[in-house]
């Protein structure tokens, strides 16, 4: 049983029944803190103590097992699907439905209204409350409380495939505060960004029609919608500034008509499913040394720190281990990777606990030396750059970015100078690299 998943399982009990982490340590008599290792995955309960938790949830042990087990057997992916005003949100909405679940996908849809209209059509608005730090911790624990429910509700279901669509995210609310009011917050709520930024599989941002569509901007129909063109490409750009960061961010513009601006975004969320098989299609290029404070000054630039370790794996395959975070806050991935041309890939990845990620260590290949590099996430142009710092090296960097053909049109982020593509050049592969850094 995993332990990572079992901790959830344990946290969704423990919060239905309306307990805190310390109040169920005090009625099982250990420490709150053996109670939050249990709830992220480094540690599971004794056969004493599942007895004592199953007479504290009225659940027996056999129950709590067997609901884990068939929680094992479902595929429960969360995305966000966000944007500036007037993006298209509510059609898209319908279109993930009929591909999803109408079309043989065989795929339970459930979406999750959006939070801020549900407030402000109910009379709760930042020009209501007290102050917009307090509307803001208003909405964000709202929106966290239903996105448990639909979790909870969604491993109830006699189903193997469950989407949850989130409209809008924890993030969201970011490009609405100041980073005081945002750090507040989180406080408040005793959570950190990193934590509810990566909690969704995948996050896609539908541009504004105020970017590149602005004969079809409106405001009609929304009570929520207030914002005039500018205004709604100024918030587009700090949304896609708040997601910045995430593993799989996706932004979908207006350089289409609409419809095949909807079968874009189909065919993202498609290929995160796996529906059919996950494509990557990767372009890699060593650059010159950027500007380090130069990008961390762009709104739509963040950074997180790496440890790759590769495991032993059969030719032709790659198995990684990856810890992934910043300022102390770290989430763990196993990656599969498989080539089956010079530029095309199928990759295969899944969140795991901190143990399963230290004992996967224990298969580390003897040959390789662990990965570390500090990573620039940059939105621009409408396309996710990845841009690696390695210890060691300073005069140059190596970018990489995700295609959906081979002969996708790149325009390279402001700044950026580019010194040779190395998509094929296995000396720049991560992989090579665990065993000899090239020279500068």
């Amino acid at each position: 049983m995993n332990d990572y998943e079992f901790g959830n399982y344990l946290t969704e009990l423990r919060r239905k029944a309306g307990m805190t982490q310390q109040l169920l340590a005090y009625k099982l008599g250990v420490t709150d803190k053996a109670v939050s290792k249990w709830g992220n995955g480094r540690s599971k309960p004794s056969l004493k103590q599942l007895r004592k938790l199953s007479a504290i949830f009225e659940i027996t042990i056999e129950e709590m097992l067997a609901m884990q087990e068939r929680k094992d057997r479902m595929e429960i992916t969360k995305i966000v699907l966000t944007g500036g005003p007037c993006a298209g949100k509510t059609t898209a909405m319908s279109w993930i439905q009929k591909e999803f679940a109408e079309k043989g996908r065989g795929y339970k849809v459930l979406f999750i209204p959006e939070t801020a209209t549900e407030l402000i059509g109910g009379g709760v608005s930042p020009w209501t409350c007290g102050s917009n730090l307090d509307y803001q911790k208003c909405q964000m624990k709202l929106q966290k409380a239903k996105e448990e429910v639909f979790e909870q509700a969604a491993k109830t279901m006699d189903t193997s495939k469950v989407l949850i669509v989130c409209d809008r995210g924890m993030l969201d609310n970011k490009a609405y505060m100041t980073q005081q009011e945002f750090d507040a917050a989180m406080r408040a709520l005793d959570t950190n960004e990193v934590e509810e930024r990566d909690q969704y599989d995948g996050v896609f941002h539908l541009v504004t029609a105020a970017k590149g569509a602005i004969d079809a901007y409106t405001t009609a129909g929304h009570a929520a919608r207030r914002e005039t063109p500018e205004q709604a490409a100024a918030l587009d750009d700090k949304l896609i500034a708040a997601w910045t960061g995430h593993p799989h961010l996706r932004v979908i513009d207006n350089s289409t008509d609409f419809e095949d601006k909807l079968r874009r975004l189909v065919a993202e969320i498609a290929a995160l499913l796996g529906e059919p098989e996950p494509m990557e299609i990767e372009r890699k290029y060593l650059i010159k040394y950027p500007d380090l404070q130069a990008l961390e000054d762009k709104p739509n630039c963040d950074k997180v720190d790496i440890i790759q370790t590769y495991l032993m794996s059969p030719e032709g395959t790659e198995i990684r281990v990856r810890q992934r975070g910043q300022n102390g806050n770290y989430l763990f991935y196993r990656t599969e990777k498989r080539r089956i041309s010079d530029v095309s890939r199928v990759e295969t990845e899944r969140r795991i606990s901190q143990k399963e990620y230290l004992a996967a260590l224990v298969e580390a290949d003897p040959e390789r030396k662990p990965i570390y590099k500090t990573r620039y996430l940059l939105t621009e142009n409408n396309r996710y750059f990845e841009i690696d710092i390695f210890p060691g090296w300073k005069k140059q960097a190596i970018m990489e970015l995700e295609l959906k053909s081979e002969d996708e049109k790149i325009v390279m982020p402001e700044g950026i100078t580019i010194i040779k593509e190395v998509t094929d050049d296995l000396e720049y592969s991560n992989y090579s690299m665990a065993i000899s850094m090239p020279e500068e």
